[in-house]
């Protein structure tokens, strides 16, 4: 199949936009706190809000705050620019401090690119670049200040320590190439967790991306897609199925011998995105043990803020390309097109977003509803009623596009704990959903590795 895929109004927009990082089609317009939780939410709002706020500090120092999700930029892992300074950035060591996040997940992240030699040998002098960066931080600019964790054990030493901890997850499996053996590789660097593709179909699975064109390259996963999940499952990383397609996650579910996570989505019924899981995958993720770590990225957590853009965005773009004197193609037509009038439409198509994606960002973005704190807990509202608070966790996406009003950078970390005291959660509650679930993913694991090792 072609690489130069079709891409509708709504992807290629939302793609141009969304670059830098990361079947209920019926929204719900409601939901509850746990129930376990309702009758405390009436006692915690009864005490008045200045209680409400130093016992949700209180408990904010207690527990260990993990984020799985931080984009890293590599010029910033320099002896002379790096995060132990207060950069322009969203996760750093003054603004974790400031916030009480203890653990955060810097990402060995690779935009998807051509499945050729060329391709492969980029990917991987990427990821090792990240990697290298994550490693220089905290073992030759800042090793007072923080350090890796590679297990559990390891989390909450660090964290008794008085240090920040980083972990490693490696967002795409790309940089692997088409040498399985990198994936154990790539662990001893110190990769916990993988997914399998990112925006754009990898050599191992679809990407959920192909929804906007129905255009697939394995309906689901590939034979060295299945071959990487059982090396995985062999050397401890776990598998994150945040970007691949709903089939390709749904076979990974099947395979895997070890419980998944989902390192940065929300709920598909209170937000149609298609980074977002369904009712039915959520489902199935509780059956295998894993977690689903919700993520605080406004067009993933706010429907209404996603339909406003979602409309502006293709009313702007309808009418650049009317202004421009192309014509927009259905589905069917581009499928009928040869090769080389694919390609040119194209061609076409980033001639349209290249005009339109400017003016959506200063003409509809700025006036979309804002996405809260508040909707980000009504997703683990969501879930937790679904699929139980064991199996649901917090990330951000920051430095990736993530970021709301009241959690827009590490520092603001606490307000996401005083909303779930707001709503009545549990001390220990609140430590599960912040790292207690991950960290129990992690070591089932590690724990099935071995076993695996074991009988090899």
């Amino acid at each position: 199949m072609t690489r130069n895929f079709y891409r509708t109004s709504l992807f290629l927009a939302c793609m141009a936009l969304l670059t830098s990082a990361c079947n209920d089609d019926s929204p719900a317009t409601a939901t509850q706190s746990p129930t376990s939780a309702i009758t405390a939410n009436a006692t915690v709002l009864a005490d008045g809000d200045d209680a409400l706020v130093a016992r949700a500090r209180a408990i904010h120092e207690r527990v260990i705050t993990l984020d799985t999700h931080a984009d890293i930029d590599t010029s910033n892992f320099t002896p002379t620019v790096n995060y132990t300074m207060n950069l322009d950035t969203q996760v750093n060591l003054p603004k974790m401090d400031a916030g009480g996040l203890d653990v955060a997940w810097f990402i060995v992240y690779t935009g998807q690119g051509a499945l050729d030699d060329a391709g492969y040998a980029a990917a991987y002098a990427n990821a090792i670049d990240k990697f290298d960066a994550i490693h220089r931080l905290a073992e030759e600019i800042a090793p007072n200040e923080i350090e890796i964790a590679y297990t559990s054990d390891d989390v909450r030493r660090i964290v008794a320590s008085g240090k920040k901890v980083a972990m490693i997850g490696i967002e795409n499996a790309y940089p692997v190439g088409l040498d399985i053996a990198n994936i154990r590789d790539f662990h001893a660097r110190g990769g916990r967790y993988m997914s399998l593709a990112h925006n754009g179909h990898s050599q191992f699975a679809d990407s959920n991306t192909g929804e906007a064109d129905d255009i697939w390259l394995h309906d689901g996963l590939s034979d060295l897609g299945r071959e990487a999940i059982a090396e995985m499952n062999k050397w401890g990383i776990m598998v994150d199925i945040s970007h691949p397609s709903k089939q390709a996650n749904m076979e990974m579910l099947e395979l895997t011998r070890a419980p998944l996570i989902a390192s940065h989505s929300s709920a598909r019924a209170l937000t149609n995105n298609s980074r977002n899981l369904d009712d039915e995958l959520l489902l199935r993720i509780k059956a295998n043990g894993g977690v689903v770590q919700t993520v605080a990225f406004n067009t993933y957590i706010s429907e209404a803020r996603r339909q406003f853009i979602e409309a502006g965005r293709d009313r702007i773009f309808n009418r650049v390309a009317e202004d421009l004197g192309h014509a927009i193609l259905s589905r069917e037509q581009v499928s009928a097109l040869t090769e080389e009038a694919k390609t040119a439409y194209d061609e076409v198509i980033r001639e349209i977003n290249s005009v339109a994606n400017a003016e959506v960002r200063e003409a509809v973005t700025p006036f979309a509803p804002a996405a809260t704190v508040a909707d980000f807990v009504d997703h683990i509202d969501y879930m937790v009623e679904l699929i139980g608070l064991e199996h649901v966790g917090i990330s951000s996406d920051f430095d990736g596009g993530g970021g709301i009003d009241g959690w827009n950078d590490a520092s603001e970390t606490f307000n996401v704990t005083l909303e779930l005291v707001r709503r009545g959660y549990t001390e220990e509650q609140i430590g599960l959903l912040w790292s207690g679930n991950l960290l129990r993913v992690l070591d089932d694991v590690q724990r099935i590795a071995a076993q695996i090792q074991a009988e090899a």
